[in-house]
This record gives structure tokens, sequence and C-alpha cells, in this order.
């Protein structure tokens, strides 16, 4: 039996929108049955995370998410698909491009990481951090602190606009501004053969703004536990606020898109 055409695109992110620590039920088994049902009518269902791809599906069955997601966008980029076994792979070739996109971008952007570097070790108390394999990073002590850091980072960004960063919370990982959740989003869609009026993109975090854009989705919606700038930005693109945190507010939010209507056309 051939497997049915996606017409449309639920993306999630994770942790804050799908599951809550401190909510009971951390996963709402009523938003797996709302997403099950679209998924009748045509739904491809996408995680879209910052944690690796084990983690994500990790966290998938440690919190009770036993049905496995069509697609999972990893670390803000990568994009994978289940194969054989449930073992996922990538699909196409974004995740390459991706990689080197990244590695070029931590050998032409050296002047200006060492520059944020400096800034950071000699004006906060904020801890810049290095890996072995290119990646960078930064931790603050405070969201204000991290306020004043993007925006030098930000000075930098407007000379060389490739030079882009992923932030959640006091925490901040640099990478290829061609390259994030809002980015991925539109790339699986187009693999699928649509584009960001089929797209709905759902996220509590400032590391999600970028899908919560018209560019990437349409239909655009945040849980009632996001960060008040992500409500504002989302309130302000004629986006959906739900008053309930994580879980029941994408309950709120797939009703108010989909309840009663039609999935968007193919």
């Amino acid at each position: 039996m051939a497997t049915p055409k996606h017409r449309f695109i639920l993306c999630f992110d994770f942790d804050g929108t799908l599951v809550h620590p401190e909510s009971d039920p951390v996963f709402h088994p009523g938003l797996g049955q709302m997403i099950q049902l679209l998924r009748g009518q045509g739904a491809a269902w996408v995680v879209n995370t910052g944690r690796s791809l084990g983690q994500a599906i990790e966290g998938l069955a440690q919190h009770g998410i036993y049905a496995e997601p069509d697609f999972i966008i990893a670390q803000e980029c990568d994009i994978y698909k289940p194969g054989f076994f449930s073992r996922w792979t990538d699909f196409g070739s974004w995740n390459r491009q991706a990689r080197r996109a990244q590695e070029r971008f931590a050998k032409d952007h050296q002047p200006s990481m060492q520059a944020i570097r400096q800034m950071v070790e000699t004006q906060t108390n904020a801890s810049f951090i290095s890996g072995s394999e290119g990646e960078m990073g930064i931790v603050a002590t405070t969201d204000a602190e991290l306020d004043g850091i993007c925006a030098y980072i930000d000075t930098h960004a407007r000379q060389f606009p490739d030079i882009g960063y992923h932030r959640n919370g006091i925490y901040l990982r640099f990478s290829h501004s061609g390259y994030s959740k809002g980015t991925a989003l539109s790339e699986l869609a187009r693999l699928l053969g649509l584009d960001s009026s089929a797209c709905f993109a759902a996220g509590d975090n400032y590391n999600d703004l970028s899908m919560l854009d018209q560019r990437h989705a349409r239909m655009i919606a945040c849980p009632g536990n996001a960060v008040d700038p992500v409500k504002q930005i989302v309130h302000s693109r004629g986006g959906f606020v739900a008053t309930r945190v994580a879980s029941e507010g994408m309950m709120e939010a797939l009703n108010h898109f989909f309840g009663g209507s039609k999935p968007p056309a193919a």
C-alpha cells in the first residue's frame, strides 16, 4: 500500500511546548489524539528541537509519547526521517550542507568570534564555551546579561549576515544563520512539495523564533508558558497565544487553526 502524500505540516518544539516537566500530565494524551486525527487527514507530525536526535527519541519515550513522528529536526537544524527498524536517517542533502556550512562558519569568522569572546570575558560574568569540533557558545548568568551580549553579537551579524545563534534562556550556541529551525522547516516543506501556507509551527523560547515566522509557517502559535518576548512576537505576527501551558496550550492552538475546519488544501 502506497504511503499517503503529506498535505500539511504540524511542527512543534519539544521541551516547553510538547512537554512541560512541571505539568500534570507532562504530556496531555489529548494532544496525542488530536495529532493522530490530523495525521489521518494528511498531516506530517514534526518535532523540531534543540536536542540531538538521540536525546529527542529518548525524550519521547521518557514522557510516554510512543507514536513515532514523521520527521525530527534535531539540534535546531538537521532533518531526519525514520527508516527500517526505527533507524533514523538524513532526509535529503540538507544535513550535509548544514555541516559543511558550520565548518566554514567557524573558520570564516574567527576575528568576530575572538572579539565576541573578549567582550564576554572582560565585560560580563558569562562564560564563552568552545568545543573540540568547532562548536561555540555562551552561558550567561541572567537573561538581561545575555540580552546585552546578543546586542553586541548583532553588531557583527550586520556586517557578516551569516553569523547566527540559537538562544534558549541563558544559553546560546553559535551557528550559520542560514541553518535554523525555520529554514529547516521550509526545506522539509519543499521536499514534501509544500509551502509556508501548509505549515503550522509552535514554540516557547527564543530559539523557536526563526520558525515562528510567516516566511516558514503561516500558522504560528506559542503555549501560555512561552517567554514574554516570544508571546509578543507571535501576537504581532498574527499568531495564536494559548492560555494554557505546553501540550494543553497546543490543544488550544490546534483547535484554533483546525477545529471545525478543513486542513490546508493540497
